[in-house]
């Protein structure tokens, strides 16, 4: 991987974040949150980082460890406006610095196979342990029925499953992991909204509120479930119609 256009050992700062700003990867399809708010902020830590020994691997384990201190707050103390925020801030946290580890190698052109393996598996775990936290909390704090705690567990489900088909077809295709605008829904930003983490992080800031915040991540969850359905009809007919050309 070579480093980003205009990049020198000298550069400082504001030099390496406007290199950034010009090696970003597509943003057809991406998210609203994520491309508009995350990578900017991972960019910014990115360029920061860059005039330190910090490597990608220790912003993916920062990324991972402030992902656990958000999620440790719905699993371990007492539902609140002011751990809810705090929470949903760490966990804001930990994605700004899920960018900034990519970031960072495309700035030294440091990139590897197990940089970028370790990153899928921490973005494996999170996605699992959110909503395992959820569940727990919920547990723990609220009086919520049965009925109700299976909804966490069954997002669990479709968000864990949804992330190793996108990834697995990717790798399959052996294409670059960011699709290109042609392969992309018209309405891609939109249709893949829910799915964005920094939205779903956002509805923590409810999580004082049982039933607010059960209503909004309830609607996450149906739509995700559609979001799956739709991405596993996609994914095998693109793979189906490789097959054919070959």
């Amino acid at each position: 991987m070579s480093t980003a256009p205009g990049l020198t050992e000298s550069t400082g700062v504001r030099a390496a974040y406007a290199a950034l700003s010009r090696a970003q990867k597509s943003g057809a399809g991406v998210p609203w949150y994520m491309r508009v708010v995350n990578r900017r902020l991972g960019r910014l830590i990115a360029a920061g980082a860059a005039q330190t020994r910090a490597t990608p691997d220790h912003m993916t384990a920062a990324s991972f460890l402030a992902f656990l201190a958000g999620a440790g707050l719905l699993v371990g103390v007492e539902p609140g406006p002011t751990m809810a925020v705090a929470s949903m801030l760490l966990l804001q946290l930990g994605f700004a610095l899920d960018s900034a580890d990519g970031q960072l190698a495309r700035l030294r052109g440091t990139g590897s196979p197990a940089g970028e393996w370790l990153d899928h598996v921490v973005d494996s775990a999170r996605h699992l342990l959110f909503h395992l936290a959820v569940l727990i909390g919920l547990h723990r704090f609220t009086d919520v029925s049965d009925a109700v705690l299976l909804v966490p567990l069954v997002f669990a489900l479709v968000s864990t499953v949804r992330f190793f088909a996108q990834i697995l077809a990717e790798q399959l295709a052996r294409r670059d992991p960011v699709a290109g605008p042609e392969s992309v829904p018209r309405f891609g930003v939109w249709i893949q909204a829910p799915a964005d983490t920094g939205l779903l992080n956002l509805v923590v800031v409810l999580w004082a509120w049982t039933t607010p915040f059960l209503w909004a991540y309830g609607v996450f969850a149906a739509l995700n479930a559609l979001l799956l359905a739709a991405t596993c009809v996609r994914r095998r007919r693109e793979l189906a119609s490789l097959a054919r050309g070959a």
